[in-house]
């Protein structure tokens, strides 16, 4: 099952598309890439309520690919649990996450939103240019046509999160204790 997810992530990531089908593709590239996300991150017991508590996966901001999301997280399992997807419209809400995606549309507030789930165990996914220096820990762009995916360690750690190093090897850019020393 992880083999199989392993080669779904990267051929969302790394597969160009026509054109004309960019935007389409775009957001099934997303929905597909948050529906494996789970079975590449490993997080603290303490990150459940029970042993089947689900993988809450959250979307903040517009939702262009949520039927995709949901479709495609339906079926999933990873770590022996289910998937659950939810579009949430409270920002207290987001700290019963285990995954949220910061939408573009809330580019303004992603510092505060970044700032709000420091500490829960919360993975951030974001796709504006500047999630990952605002504490982000995994940013999307669509470059080319191809998903294109960075990763900030540093974030991840702070989460208590650990990220398989098959994700790591397929992102474009991972930002480590050492990068950020250097900044």
């Amino acid at each position: 099952m992880l083999v199989g997810a392993a080669a779904c992530l990267l051929v969302c990531a790394a597969l160009p598309v026509c054109p004309q089908e960019s935007k389409a593709a775009e957001y099934r590239s997303k929905a597909n890439f948050l529906a494996t996300l789970p079975s590449f991150v490993d997080w603290p017991e303490s990150a459940f309520t029970s042993v089947q508590s689900p993988f809450h996966i959250c979307v903040r901001g517009d939702f262009s690919f949520g039927t995709s999301l949901a479709e495609l997280a339906r079926g999933a399992s990873p770590h022996g649990r289910r998937v659950e997807v939810r579009w949430v419209r409270k920002d207290e809400e987001l700290r019963n996450c285990h995954i949220v995606f910061i939408s573009r549309s809330e580019s303004k507030r992603c510092a505060k939103l970044l700032q709000l789930l420091e500490g829960s165990g919360v993975l951030t996914v974001g796709e504006t240019e500047s999630f990952l220096s605002a504490g982000g820990a995994i940013s999307f762009s669509f470059e080319h046509e191809t998903l294109q995916f960075e990763v900030n360690l540093i974030a991840a750690d702070a989460a208590h999160l650990k990220i398989s190093s098959r994700l790591l090897a397929l992102a474009r850019h991972v930002l480590g204790k050492t990068e950020a020393a250097k900044g």
